[in-house]
């Protein structure tokens, strides 16, 4: 997506003063170099015009101009997080953005003076009518530090609205705000902020009491109970009147650090920015899901077994999450709304602050997310003069697979605590879980790119000899010619078949390089990042791992009978048919210095590769290059049982 920023300036001029809604920015006291700004700056994904950006905040439509609105967290006049404001992005599709030079709100009023926190948009007025009028629902924050570590100040938090009605040019805040001073008297909280706004058309039975014969929108806004669980704080709020929230009761109670297994991550002790969404699937079965930033994780040993330490162990103790909810069956007034019904990670990598909106032109639920620039060491990322970006949107279903025998390696489907496996009346399971993709209105990108495809081809291993590696006679591999590109391969992984993914070459050397590859033994994702020999930062590179398995299907046999007399065989007939196992699918997107990731549509993962090349101070992409291991020993391959890339296609030189 391309950035315009009014007025278009490449670099921060430090010598320039903006006054805006009463905003003054600081003079930069360094100037930064254009080569700094623009070594690792992504080319086509929304970013800031400069200094931090962080949570993506109020994503929605509106009707009456076409646009899609977009804010985000954003620190105008520094490269460090504080002085919280909100820049302002606009859309027609989602994909290419236009970015004001300037903020939309910025701290000023009494009750939001140390910050605009995270909020939603509603494409109406506060009476519910659509006329034009757009409105804000954002967290005001007029005291600091808060974190869920520390004693919570009460009203440090609060609820407060913006209107504007000039289609998102000019924004001022309600004249009543605050219109919620702070949580609901009398509980211990660790956060109370990030509210989240939606209807709810199949709302349970606890849900719907509280508001009978009433229109209403729901509430949410995210945060703990102090020593006792994270969890989301319920409101339902007047459809004609939306400055009236009333409290209905807490979410969930999942306990401190629940922690199912290693497919599920650990939920923490306080949530942010929780989104709750209805999906359905073709067949027109739907669940709950909250999808929530878990913040206080603990340090992460899954990765043990590979005698690796985990990435996250050297990130912020947090993890963007998701959870399948029902209906709590225990309706005693102290108990909360809804209980767990299995959960997974969201996003396994640089991924935060996930914020969503129904869209009306595509009847679909919309994600963005906040991918972060933390792997780099604050010296560097300070000289950069920008931090974070906005991801790719992505788009939310309810992925269902029937008829699913077994997973690659564990022997039990009930151990994935990712997905719900419900016994069918074949002897197999249908498999149901969160999906996500890439929102279709990114294919625009592929506009103007060079396309390359390769067809059926049986792979190999390559470590033993990349050096050698003939690359023009090779069938497996694909030149690259610039940073911005993306693949979508599709494998049928062999039953032998040990590391299976691709390399990306940053030099023609074959010496810088990540690798991506499906373990089918440990079911994992891996990336493994270019090792930073003569970087003389310590950047964090660390390998990224995503648990991930294939599920074996039986697909029934198709039975013909051709004369009455075999008609009434069938009830006789095993149902039993062919098993086949999943395909690996991957889908890359790369961006000068971000890698967005999405495997089978289920298991995604976003990281940065802070790469050069070594002749070249500038990042470099020169080749992909696609294989398979095999297990132990085995150097024959038999064609039956062999891996196989059944297509890749490859667009290179994205651009909006």
């Amino acid at each position: 997506m391309s950035v315009l920023t009014e007025p278009i300036n490449p670099l921060p001029n430090p010598n320039i003063d903006t006054q805006d809604n009463g905003y003054t920015a600081v003079n930069q006291t360094k100037q930064f170099s254009p080569l700094n700004f623009s070594k690792w700056r992504p080319s086509f994904h929304l970013l800031a015009p400069s200094n931090w950006l962080n949570d993506p905040c109020g994503p929605g439509y509106d009707p009456s101009t076409g646009q899609y609105h977009l804010a985000f967290q954003w620190n105008p006049k520094n490269n460090h997080w504080g002085n919280i404001s909100w820049g302002h992005s606009t859309s027609y599709d989602l994909i290419s953005w236009k970015t004001s030079s300037h903020p939309c709100l910025v701290p000023s009023a009494p009750y939001d003076c140390k910050g605009i926190f995270t909020g939603c948009f509603q494409p109406t007025n506060l009476h519910g009518q659509q006329d034009g009028t757009l409105t804000y629902f954002y967290t005001s924050v007029n005291k600091l530090p808060i974190h869920y570590t520390l004693p919570y100040s009460t009203g440090s938090e609060s609820l407060s609205v913006a209107l504007s009605h000039d289609a998102g040019r000019t924004w001022k805040r309600y004249s009543h705000n605050p219109i919620l001073p702070g949580p609901p008297a009398g509980l211990d909280v660790t956060g109370w902020r990030d509210p989240y706004t939606f209807s709810w058309s199949c709302a349970p039975e606890t849900f719907r009491r509280e508001h009978t014969g009433k229109e209403v929108l729901y509430g949410l806004i995210s945060g703990g109970l102090v020593n006792h669980t994270p969890t989301v704080f319920v409101y339902t709020i007047d459809k004609t009147a939306l400055t009236e929230w009333k409290y209905i009761g807490t979410l969930l109670d999942v306990e401190l650090n629940l922690r199912p297994s290693r497919w599920s991550g650990d939920f923490g002790v306080n949530w942010e920015v929780t989104n709750l969404v209805t999906l359905a699937d073709d067949d027109g079965v739907s669940r709950d899901f909250i999808i929530m930033g878990s913040e206080g994780c603990l340090k992460d040993d899954q990765q043990s077994r590979n005698k690796q330490p985990s990435v996250r162990n050297y990130r912020i103790p947090r993890s963007q999450l998701w959870m399948c909810i029902k209906e709590n069956q225990d309706t005693s007034s102290s108990s909360a709304l809804m209980q767990y019904g299995f959960g997974g990670i969201f996003d396994n990598g640089l991924f935060y602050a996930a914020n969503s909106f129904w869209d009306p032109v595509t009847q679909q639920q919309v994600l963005f997310g906040w991918i972060t620039e933390e792997d780099l060491p604050d010296g560097p990322r300070s000289r950069q003069g920008w931090s974070g970006l906005i991801s790719l949107p992505r788009v939310l279903k309810l992925q269902t697979i029937h008829r699913v025998t077994r997973a690659r390696s564990t022997m039990n489907l009930r151990d994935i605590t990712s997905i719900e496996a419900e016994p069918d009346s074949y002897g197999t399971y249908t498999i149901r879980t969160l999906g996500v993709s890439l929102d279709p209105r990114t294919n625009m990108l592929r506009n103007g790119a060079r396309k390359s495809a390769i067809g059926d081809t049986i792979l190999s291993s390559p470590f033993k000899s990349l050096s050698t590696l003939d690359i023009n006679t090779c069938q497996s591999f694909v030149p690259l010619c610039t940073t911005r590109w993306e693949v979508d391969a599709e494998i049928a992984v062999g039953k032998d078949s040990g590391r299976v993914g691709f390399v990306i070459f940053h030099d023609t050397d074959k010496l810088c390089k990540t690798v991506l590859f499906w373990n089918p033994v440990s079911e994992t994702f891996q990336i493994e990042r270019p090792h930073l020999h003569d970087c003389d930062t310590p950047i964090n590179h660390a390998t990224e791992i995503a648990p991930h398995t294939l599920f074996t299907i039986n697909k029934p046999n198709q039975i013909k009978f051709n004369n009455d007399k075999t008609a009434g065989l069938a009830s006789d007939v095993s149902s039993w048919g062919t098993e086949t196992e999943e395909t690996l699918r991957i889908h890359a997107v790369f961006d000068v210095s971000v890698l967005e990731i999405l495997v089978n549509e289920r298991t995604t993962l976003s990281t940065r590769i802070y790469h050069t090349s070594k002749k070249s101070s500038k990042p470099a992409c020169v080749g992909l290059y696609f294989f398979a291991e095999r297990l132990g020993d085995q150097k024959e391959c038999d064609h039956g049982t062999a891996t196989r890339l059944l297509h890749a296609t490859v667009w290179d030189g994205l651009t909006s």
